[in-house]
């Protein structure tokens, strides 16, 4: 037992972020959410697309034998296609795998362009992933941890991906990339596309010219109405790093009724405990725009 605690006191000693216990918690509480979703998934139709499998697959570096040669295909309309290209869950070395990559399917630069972004995405997620459990396994055997003491130790890396809106033209979906155990933590990339013109749509695109002035008093009026009684919120003030106004790489997704919904990254503005913080933006009712 002494041994035990004198393993533990070195190990506990080794310079790591403030933050790292709350979110090595809520990385695993977050895999198993998002592992839930994605098995609650009911809108794909299963159809095999070997030849864009085996495509992906190269770029992810991972074996055939592992991942299914299976693609769920959403038809959203004449334009495109949004495609499953990996569906698949293992274990390997430690490291629990669940990962569900897509693609846009289209005759056009725009999906060509996103399915790189995406792809580069997924490869730098796994390979990080490996990096940081390695870095961690070698860390806790370097500070006096035994074999015994690591026990089943494993990590989650997930890659699943939402589809928030479709028409016949345009589509707007959100890939996530989490990682839970060593230093946990989740990246979401958005993704609001127009396959008829052929270019990424914009708050411009749906809140007008002062889209930027409609989306600050909306999330402000929205982290207002946060606090409690006491006055207490869990959204930073804008002197300790916390919500100022949006710009052109803020984040975004569209619902099905067409409703805007702005979105940061966890520990952006907020504490950890309010998640990954969204806000509903919607035109005034009047339909003009804030001064």
């Amino acid at each position: 037992m002494n041994k035990f605690r004198q393993a533990k006191a070195e190990y506990d000693s080794t310079p790591i972020p403030p933050q790292l216990a709350e979110r090595v918690q809520a990385g695993i509480r977050m895999g198993a959410a998002h592992y839930r979703n994605h098995r609650r998934r009911t809108v794909r139709r299963w159809t095999a697309a070997a030849a864009c499998f085996c495509l992906v697959l190269a770029g992810l570096n991972l074996s055939p034998a592992i991942a299914s040669a299976a693609s769920g295909v959403p038809v959203l309309g004449g334009l495109f296609r949004v495609l499953t290209f990996v569906d698949y869950n293992k274990s390997e070395d430690g490291i629990h795998y669940s990962v569900s990559a897509p693609a846009v399917e289209a005759e056009s630069a725009l999906a060509e362009r996103v399915n790189a972004a995406i792809q580069e995405k997924v490869d730098q997620h796994l390979a990080k992933a490996q990096q940081d459990w390695d870095a961690y396994r070698e860390a806790f055997f370097a500070t006096g941890g035994t074999e015994d003491e690591w026990g089943g130790r494993e990590m989650d890396v997930i890659i699943d991906y939402e589809i928030k809106r479709q028409t016949e033209t345009q589509v707007s979906f959100l890939v996530s990339f989490s990682e839970g155990w060593v230093a946990s933590h989740e990246e979401r990339c958005y993704y609001n596309l127009d396959l008829a013109e052929n270019r990424d749509l914009t708050l411009r695109d749906f809140l007008g010219e002062n889209w930027a002035a409609i989306c600050n008093a909306a999330i402000q009026e929205q982290i207002d109405g946060s606090m409690d009684g006491s006055g207490f919120s869990y959204f930073f003030s804008p002197s300790q790093g916390g919500f100022t106004t949006v710009d052109e790489n803020t984040g975004f997704y569209v619902r099905e009724d067409g409703v805007v919904v702005v979105c940061f990254p966890k520990y952006s503005i907020a504490a950890g405990a309010a998640g990954a913080p969204e806000f509903a933006v919607q035109m005034p009712e009047d339909g003009t725009d804030l001064p």
